[in-house]
């Protein structure tokens, strides 16, 4: 199993499409990682659309928008589900966060979370500004997520390093 980007190094960089909901409108784009430049960047995998802890994790995560745009941070949801897939998903719960789709699943195997029979295992990087990881939590099993607590804590480190 490949073990991805280490600590302290450069983010693999990728574009993906996916969309974010503004409103009423569900807004298409291709995100590049090293275009975030200048702000960090929290990577949350997951494994599907609609499926309870991944609802539950990005729920929480999309209700916490504020304390993540107050540390300079934006939020990319990762999962192997299409782009059709994941505007149903952001507009069922309302989620405001940009969701990306990874169909070949090429970046979960860069990032070295990508898993025979599950798909993509649930994780968590944060990206500083500078395109450096800072932290990484890999779940073995995926049923319980990194809360907002700890990621707006982590990333209030980088911010002040």
């Amino acid at each position: 199993m490949a073990s991805g980007p280490q600590l302290d190094s450069t983010a693999p960089d990728f574009t993906l499409p996916g969309g974010v909901l503004s409103g009423e409108t569900f807004d298409r784009a291709d995100y590049r990682l090293s275009a975030a430049r200048g702000r960090s960047v929290v990577l949350a995998f997951y494994p599907g659309d609609n499926t309870s802890v991944c609802t539950k994790q990005l729920c929480s995560y999309s209700s916490g928008m504020e304390a993540f745009e107050g540390l300079d941070a934006d939020v990319w949801g990762i999962s192997p589900q299409g782009v059709d897939s994941h505007e149903s998903f952001a507009r069922a719960f309302g989620l405001r966060m940009p969701l990306l789709a990874d169909e070949g699943r090429e970046i979960a195997k860069a990032y070295g979370v990508s898993a025979p029979g599950i798909g993509v295992r649930r994780a968590v990087f944060l990206i500083g500004p500078d395109g450096v990881l800072r932290w990484k939590h890999v779940s073995l099993l995926g049923a319980t997520f990194q809360s907002l607590d700890t990621l707006t804590n982590r990333l209030s480190g980088i911010k002040d390093a």
